[in-house]
């Protein structure tokens, strides 16, 4: 344990008991979190009872009409003051997500540029996608349409651990952006991070009250949070994600679900194999694989598959594998022991059926208590567990193949549908390919940032990775109520006074045949 980055060194006293203020949670119970760069105790989590659940929903219902009031332009100005304080503030919020998750900090600082870029966009774009707007009509000239977007009133966000910060708003700021107040409940292990982004966010001038954050597990809060809010926000794993959309359904109101994945990367056979190894060695292996759009199947083209093979083999073993505050690391830590035992029993299972480990396939418990090396197989086959099942780890498979619809084919096969990845000079082509995939967004030429990055680009999965979509105007419109109101001028819709219904009939005929040949 000697050897082990002490955690609770990194954070001070005074910084954990300033941040746990933003906790909802009156009673005196807490639960202990450990910091997985050495298993060692981090802080104690204040817990939320169901007054405290009645409380934070009370204080955002109360604050949500006047937050909505303050008009998107306004709103946006604070949601640019928050852009400015995360991007002054990243050394010390960085210090924090890696005490908190064990990730490089090359990570963490992702995170934090994320959070700002979606801060930036909801800040600037909001105003336009929430303008109200006019639509045709029945009878042009007679018949006026206007459509306006209402926020629901208060959006119940329930986050993860493996992205602490974004995760923990990058719904709940296009919520604010649309007029909504938030109840948050960030993953029991992870709550300093979202505790330290809500202190920068009231600083930047969101009153306290619209954004309420309480803890708990989600066994018992998660129910809890469903049956009071107007929307709520899962990210997390497909079996939960089903149990929040089920209760969501039941309540009659909306659910957007973010899930697992098995994304899959394709390599053709005319791809830039330099471009393509450092696609995979990020895409793969970023934050220690636990990212829900990186990538677990990778599919090379037979004629490229041994060069990339052993490019993206050493490129893998030279990588940096510590945990730290510097910049040193490349792939940090597993986030926990389960994780850890996850990963290992997938990868353990593929070699004892007969998979190859061209990489990796080790703990390595004298670098952090739950370290595992970035691991490459060769040879995985249908009755192994990480043929289908998401690892959700550092662990990849790579797959020749022969011609192109067979890769599309093989991609396809899955139950999930989140992210992929195409790598081909022909650009063209490439794009043609990626429409084939039924997957939420692919990347041609990039592994991950390219779309994930483009906060006007939709991103959301198909199948068992989710609904819903978040960024661009729809990951704003999500969280509206889509008014439309008509104005009918002269001519009433009714049989007029002395018209036979017959005669009515044969004139609405001849009218709608005349509108069928004006395009509008």
């Amino acid at each position: 344990m000697s050897t082990y980055v002490a955690a609770r060194q990194l954070l001070p006293s005074a910084t954990i008991e300033r941040l746990l203020t933003g906790v909802r949670a009156s009673a005196a119970e807490t639960r202990a979190t450990v910091s997985p760069l050495d298993g060692a105790p981090l802080a104690r989590i204040p817990q939320s009872t169901d007054a405290d659940l009645d409380a934070a929903f009370a204080a955002a219902r109360s604050a949500q009409p006047a937050w909505a009031a303050l008009g998107p332009a306004t709103r946006g100005r604070l949601l640019l003051a928050f852009h400015d304080l995360l991007l002054a503030h990243q050394a010390e919020l960085a210090d924090i997500i890696v005490a908190e998750t064990g990730k490089a900090r090359r990570d963490a600082v992702e995170e934090i540029f994320h959070v700002a870029m979606t801060a930036r966009y909801h800040g600037v774009h909001a105003a336009c996608v929430l303008r109200s707007e006019r639509r045709p009509g029945l009878f042009p000239l007679l018949t006026r349409v206007d459509v306006h977007h209402h926020p629901k009133g208060v959006v119940a966000v329930i986050s993860p651990w493996n992205y602490p910060l974004t995760m923990a708003f990058s719904d709940g700021l296009a919520a604010l952006a649309a007029g909504n107040a938030v109840v948050a409940k960030p993953d029991a292990q992870t709550m300093l991070s979202a505790l330290a982004g809500l202190e920068l966010l009231r600083r930047a001038g969101v009153p306290a009250d619209a954004w309420q954050v309480v803890a708990g597990p989600g066994s018992k809060l998660g129910p809890a949070l469903i049956d009071r809010a107007d929307h709520v926000c899962f990210t997390g794993s497909t079996a939960t994600g089903r149990s929040v959309g089920e209760r969501a359904g039941h309540n009659l109101i909306a659910a957007s679900l973010e899930l697992g994945g098995k994304n899959p990367m394709i390599v053709c056979a005319d791809a830039e194999l330099g471009a393509a190894v450092d696609g995979a060695v990020r895409g793969c292996f970023a934050n220690a694989g636990q990212l829900c759009v990186s990538f677990e199947r990778i599919y090379v083209a037979r004629a490229v598959y041994a060069d990339f093979r052993d490019s993206f083999v050493a490129a893998t073993l030279a990588l940096d594998l510590s945990v730290g505050l510097d910049w040193t690391p490349d792939v940090g830590t597993l986030a926990s022991e389960s994780q850890l035992k996850k990963v290992a029993a997938a990868a353990d299972d593929a070699r004892s059926r007969g998979a190859t480990v061209l990489a990796g396939g080790r703990a390595r418990p004298d670098l952090a208590p739950w370290s595992y090396e970035p691991t490459i197989l060769e040879g995985v086959t249908e009755e192994m567990a990480c043929f289908r099942e998401e690892t959700f780890g550092p662990v990849v498979a790579l797959y020749p193949f022969d011609d192109e619809d067979a890769a599309v084919a093989a991609a396809n096969d899955s139950a999930y549908g989140l992210n992929a990845s195409v790598w081909s000079t022909d650009h063209r082509r490439a794009r043609a390919l990626a429409a084939r995939l039924r997957v939420g967004t692919v990347n041609v030429n990039e592994a991950i940032g390219a779309t994930f990055a483009s906060l006007a680009a939709p991103m959301g999965g198909r199948g068992q990775s989710g609904l819903g979509r978040r960024q661009g105007p729809e990951g704003i419109l999500r969280f509206t109520e889509t008014q439309s109101v008509a104005t009918q001028r002269g001519l009433g819709l009714g049989t007029p006074p002395g018209m036979a219904k017959e005669q009515f009939a044969a004139v609405m005929t001849r009218g709608l045949r005349l509108l069928r040949v004006v395009r509008r």
